[in-house]
């Protein structure tokens, strides 16, 4: 009876918290930047303290440390980026109208004499395209402003962020203390061994594919300058850092890379390989190098369900869903692997009862 109570309390606390989590989204969003920064940090914070330096003076150290690097890109990566942003931008009526062109001769080549029954078809689709483009795109980024006005506004990111990044730092021991008072003791033990196995699975996602992130990042921005692929600085950190949010990340830097690589080298087929080669190399690199070695096996999700998660997490809870699809879908795998485990277990054992009686 008593288990039965906690369960009741825990589900309808979880059924609260995501309540407030989905209404509240995009206000959390730099207070979860924040934990995570924390949460990333803290092993090193750790080691710092072990060389008998305060913890306060390592969540300083670091904070100055992540303030710097914020700095060094806006004062010498932000501008670049921005600048091929803005020239993307201004050139997209130009790209489309070269779409539009490129569609139209491959369909007069491919059709030959059928093509004049199928031009005004043709035609009609491609000015469809044209101007249903430019409201899709205005559409897109009126979504993301509309999620992400009241989270990255100047006063959330760059005053909110950082205090919840140092304070949460400062103070991780004594958070995890008061979490730990708050376990039932009869289930202490027990509850610890779960929350060591989450954190576990939750800091090798994390930690991992945060380095993962960037080092995919530098080898996309420079492989793809390198190629020639203009704004391929910017596609190319795009696709580094989206890989945080797993298969999304890279299908959608693909496509772009692919997309602005036949616009700018078409009828030239080599260019377009070496982009098309540059982000497989990268997906390979990921798969068989950096994630096995990195991160390693330690999430424990299907790919299957991993996308079912991102896709969930999405739609729930937006942007900040992305962020935290992977990391509370390993948490939540770990739980219900226990409570499957303790479910058989009983199982087993009053089926032993009824047939020894």
């Amino acid at each position: 009876m008593q288990i039965e109570r906690h369960a009741l309390f825990w589900i309808v606390t979880a059924v609260v918290f995501l309540y407030l989590a989905q209404l509240l989204a995009p206000v959390l969003l730099p207070f979860v930047i924040g934990l995570v920064l924390a949460y990333f940090f803290n092993p090193v914070v750790d080691a710092l303290r072990r060389l008998g330096i305060p913890r306060w003076a390592s969540s300083i150290l670091l904070l100055a440390l992540v303030l710097f690097l914020i700095v060094l890109a806006l004062v010498f990566l932000v501008p670049i980026l921005v600048q091929q942003a803005a020239g993307l931008v201004e050139a997209a009526p130009r790209q489309i109208e070269r779409i539009k062109l490129m569609i139209e001769t491959s369909a007069r080549d491919y059709l030959g004499s059928r093509y004049p029954e199928a031009e005004a078809t043709v035609r009609s689709a491609l000015d469809s395209f044209a101007s249903s483009m430019p409201s899709f795109m205005a559409g897109v980024a009126q979504s993301i402003w509309n999620q992400g006005a009241a989270a990255f506004n100047f006063v959330s990111f760059v005053l909110i962020t950082p205090i919840v990044f140092f304070y949460t730092l400062k103070d991780w021991p004594k958070i995890i203390a008061s979490v730990d008072s708050w376990l039932p003791r009869d289930n202490a033990g027990e509850l610890r061994a779960l929350a060591v196995e989450i954190n576990q699975r939750v800091s090798a996602f994390i930690r991992g594919q945060g380095a993962v992130c960037v080092l995919l990042a530098a080898f996309y921005a420079v492989a793809l300058s390198l190629a020639g692929l203009e704004y391929g600085l910017l596609v190319g950190l795009f696709t580094g850092l989206a890989a945080f949010i797993p298969v999304v990340g890279w299908t959608l830097g693909t496509a772009t890379a692919i997309t602005l690589a036949i616009l700018q080298f078409w009828p030239e087929t080599m260019p377009i390989l070496i982009v098309i080669g540059i982000m497989l190399a990268g997906q390979a690199l990921e798969s068989a190098i950096l994630s096995p070695n990195i991160i390693g096996s330690e999430v424990g999700l299907h790919p299957v369900w991993l996308i079912f998660a991102l896709l969930t997490f999405s739609y729930l809870f937006g942007f900040l869903g992305l962020l935290v699809a992977v990391p509370v879908s390993a948490a939540i795998g770990v739980l219900v692997r226990f409570a499957l485990k303790t479910y058989l277990s009983s199982s087993v054992y009053t089926g032993r009862d009824s047939a020894e009686a």
